[in-house]
């Protein structure tokens, strides 16, 4: 059973193969489409911020003389 995948640009069928070398995409054109609109930030991978923003002020960060040399 051959594969066929919709193009991610396009929608045009693609046949999951060797004879197409651009998969999932159509084409080498459509493949750069996309790569364009990663570099233009069209499209993200969603993610959970890393760093509660209540931590800093925990840590006494938001005091006027934390960072000052002694």
């Amino acid at each position: 059973m051959t594969l066929e995948v919709k193009c991610p640009t396009c929608d045009a069928k693609v046949t999951w193969d060797n004879d197409h070398p651009f998969k999932p995409f159509c084409s080498e054109r459509c493949k750069l489409i996309d790569l364009g609109d990663w570099a233009d930030e069209k499209h993200a991978i969603p993610v959970e911020p890393q760093l509660n923003d209540d931590i800093p002020d925990d840590l006494g960060y938001d005091e006027g003389g934390f960072f000052k040399e002694d």
